[in-house]
Formats: structure tokens, sequence, C-alpha cells
């Protein structure tokens, strides 16, 4: 009980304005004209279409099949949320998994909540309700994120007050739609987690970025090595021995000291002399730091 409760709060003054106020539920009201609480409509499903804005395309068949056997035994425990487009029509504005489990069930009638809701609110709700879906990812996540605020005209201090959660946050998440695609995808399909993302994010070079994300993929990497490996990389040092690389060095050795430093997890510098004479220096702080670069090398 006290679970649906945060959620709700969660979900921000903007929305429970339209959710929970009797002037925007048609349901609210009966032929006397007095309002009555908690009312819900049994509408046919026939009736009923899919939201437009829905952020999600694809739906789980197999979880649509376990949410349809539960619906079979004990029916449709939380009412969906619809709005009315006309004469006995409606669409979809929360719940469209269930309406779809619900039809595997062979039901034809669902319980609903009918709201009055324009496309903006239409699309912030729907947009709302997929973000506390529990099996997002933290892309899908960044993406309504995104669409919230461009879409729905929100400014990140606005969408934390809407979501109940810290601007920092919905911040982090934002950034990570800056990442190089692969990096992306990579955190999309969990590949890697939001930790090493974020670790990631902290490096320029979109060229370094992926090959750091091909390092933690095929060494297996966790968060914190990832993060003593940007530390070296973004390390004033690092920086300066880079500048001074970059403008005495032929072109093609220019990203090889980035390169070896991914490789050894430690920093590398490279210097070398108009003749061609010069020196690669392996940095490590410790024998064991020592033992695994050797390890490398041989």
């Amino acid at each position: 009980m006290s679970s649906n409760k945060g959620k709700k709060k969660a979900l921000g003054r903007g929305l429970d304005a339209i959710l929970q106020s009797p002037e925007t539920d048609i349901t609210a009201v009966d032929i006397s004209g007095n309002y009555v609480a908690g009312a819900i409509a049994e509408l046919e499903i026939s009736k009923i279409d899919t939201n437009p804005f829905q952020p999600r395309s694809d739906f789980d068949e197999i979880l649509l099949k376990e949410l349809s056997d539960s619906i079979s035994v004990q029916g449709v425990i939380q009412p969906i949320t619809v709005r009315k487009l006309g004469f006995e029509k409606y669409q979809v504005i929360a719940g469209e998994r269930r309406m779809r489990a619900s039809l595997i069930a062979g039901l034809d009638r669902i319980p609903a909540f009918i709201r009055v809701a324009n496309d903006e609110q239409m699309l912030e709700m729907a947009l709302i309700e997929n973000i506390h879906r529990q099996d997002l990812n933290a892309i899908e996540v960044s993406i309504s994120y995104a669409r919230l605020i461009d879409e729905c005209k929100l400014t990140q201090q606005k969408l934390s007050e809407r979501l109940g959660k810290n601007r920092s946050t919905i911040s982090n998440f934002l950034r990570l739609l800056k990442l190089p695609p692969e990096v992306q995808i990579a955190l999309r399909d969990n590949v890697i987690s939001m930790g090493h993302a974020r670790a990631l994010i902290t490096l320029k070079e979109e060229e370094t970025q992926i090959k750091l994300l091909k390092k933690i993929i095929i060494e297996g990497l966790n968060v914190r090595q990832v993060e003593e490996i940007v530390k070296e990389i973004n390390s004033p040092e690092s920086k300066k021995t880079t500048n001074t690389e970059k403008a005495s060095l032929p072109s093609k050795y220019k990203t090889i000291p980035a390169e070896l430093s991914l490789k050894f997890s430690s920093k590398v510098s490279l210097k070398r002399n108009n003749n061609g004479q010069g020196n690669i220096v392996i940095s490590f702080n410790s024998d064991d730091n020592l033992d695994r670069i050797l390890n490398i090398i041989k």
C-alpha cells in the first residue's frame, strides 16, 4: 500500500492535477452532478485505441503471456486509464500492456478510469508512466527524459519536480545521450553498467571512449578499474605529455600513447626527437602493477 502512495507522490503535482482532479475525471460525476470518489467504468476493449504516444513500441511476448495468465485467474486488479475521443470511443493513456494481456486472456471488457487530456498531457502521462517501469534500461530512461523536456517544454528543474527526482539525477541520465552510439548500445543491452558509462563520459575524445569500451568488454573490467584508467588519462601530467607529443610526433604516432595507456591500464608517455630517437615510458605504482604490465608485454 505504501509503495502505491510513494509512486503517486513521485509522479509530481503536474500529473496528479490531471489524474486525481474530479474536473478531469468523467467517471467521477453521477447523474445528479455530484462527484463520486473512485468511480471506475467497465469499457469494451474493442472501443479502446492504443496510445500513439506510447514510448515503448514492442512488448515482451513471454511477459504478456504471464500477465494474461494472471488476469485469467485474478482479473484486472489495477484499472487502465483512458481518454474519451468521441461517442463510445476511447484511447489508452496508461495501461496498454494490461489491455493487450486482457485481450490474450479472452476478456472483452476492462475496468478503466476515463480522463480528460490533451495531446501534450497524453504524451507527458505516457512518458512518465514509462519511466516508472522497473525493466527500463538507462538509455530508455534518458530518451524519455529528453522527450519530456523537448516535447512537453519542461526545464530540468520542472521535470525533477514532476518526477520527484533530484535534478542531478536527471542531468546524469541526459548526459548519457552524448556518448557515442557504440557506448549507448552497450549500455542499452546491459553489456556495460551505468557506472561504466558515467566514467566514459568524462573522456573528451570519442575515439578514446570507444577504445576503452572495447577494453571493458574484452577484459571484463569493473567500474573501479575503469575509473582508475580514466583518471590516468585525464590527469594533468598525462594531458601535458599528450600536448607535447602532439606538437613533436608525426601524425601516425599521435594516438599511440592513449592506445598503450588503455592496453596497460597505466599512463604511457612517448617522446621522440627530430632524429627519430626517443623512449616509451610505462608508469606503475606497485610490484603487482609492474608484474601485470610485464605479463602483457611477454
